[in-house]
């Protein structure tokens, strides 16, 4: 049994028993509007609620006009729908047209309009989408555990990737599943939505971290993506192989680590130098071979680009 269903189990008897405290018939409805209210975070449960009560009183408005001038008929019912629910769409409100009938059902059930009817109308909507709120605020899980835990597991699957190419660089031969490539996607998607959750759950001082740094690993990603489509090229095992592999295992170890201290870069840089300073290939192999290094090279440089665009948040913690 989810929280969820727990907190609007909870709203529902709680506005139930408010509205037959207050006298509000029927009280049962107040329950439903509740139910209807309760969202998965403080920011979804506000909208809600605020499009619900808007999209209810726009209907009980054009129900009572609708059935004043053209009596209490089933097809004045029909006229009703046809009128408000289009008029309820086009304004972005469609999510409160079940709130807006089941007020409105009630009126048509009475047999009549008048001020009384109205008012207890309007009140099993406050009580139903107030406990609604209440409940939304009171309680929402906290998402940080879980975000630590896709971190931790995001960066474990980064550095095994490194590694991995690095003993490719070393072994042209090596063969490797490419396992954490897929499930590194699945845990950088889960991360992302967890940290909009989180963000939809605090209203102010939102720390914007999470979305910035699984955005970050997912632009990563694709940069890692595509040093294995170059390493897929490197089918002969030059020198030059060994400063990569060494370079991929810095990166392997940085990963994991809290504050990035720039000895990949600095090796980067090193390379970089060393490759410009070469002698010219010798054959067509080693001229195919090195020039598929560099891009490697190159493309090790962009991954460590986008770290940078991270800036310094709260947390003083700088991701590699």
């Amino acid at each position: 049994m989810g929280i969820r269903v727990i907190k609007t189990a909870v709203a529902a008897i709680a506005a139930i028993y408010t509205a037959m405290y207050l006298g509000i018939e029927p009280a049962l409805s107040a329950g439903i509007m509740a139910i209807l209210g309760v969202e998965v975070t403080r920011m979804k449960g506000l909208k809600s609620v605020s499009i619900r009560f808007v999209a209810s009183v726009l209907g009980l408005f054009f129900g009572s006009l609708i059935f004043t001038l053209l009596g209490f008929q089933y097809w004045s019912v029909a006229i009703f729908i046809m009128i408000t629910f289009p008029i309820l769409a086009r304004f972005q409100l469609k999510d409160g047209i079940l709130t807006s009938a089941v007020i409105v059902f009630h009126i048509f059930d009475h047999g009549e309009v008048n001020g009384a009817l109205i008012a207890n109308e309007i009140v099993l909507l406050l009580v139903g989408l107030g406990w609604a709120t209440v409940i939304n605020f009171l309680y929402m899980p906290k998402e940080e555990h879980g975000l630590k835990q896709l971190r931790e597991e995001t960066e474990r699957m980064f550095g095994e990737m490194f590694r991995q190419m690095a003993l490719t660089l070393r072994d042209p031969a090596h063969l490797w599943g490419g396992e954490e490539l897929l499930a590194v996607e699945q845990a950088i998607g889960e991360g992302s939505q967890l940290s909009l959750r989180s963000k939809e759950n605090r209203l102010w001082g939102h720390e914007p971290y999470w979305a910035i740094y699984f955005e970050m690993r997912k632009q990563q990603l694709d940069s890692i993506s595509s040093m294995l489509t170059d390493l897929a090229f490197v089918y002969e095992k030059l020198p030059q192989n060994e400063w990569m592999a060494q370079l991929l295992e810095q990166l392997s170890g940085d990963v994991k680590s809290e504050v990035y201290r720039g000895g990949a870069e600095r090796k980067l840089y090193e390379m970089k130098r060393r490759f410009k300073e070469m002698r010219l290939p010798a054959t067509r192999e080693e001229f195919e071979v090195r020039a598929t290094l560099y891009n490697l090279l190159r493309e090790v440089e962009r991954y460590l680009s986008i770290a940078k665009r991270l800036q310094k948040k709260p947390r003083e913690t700088v991701v590699k």
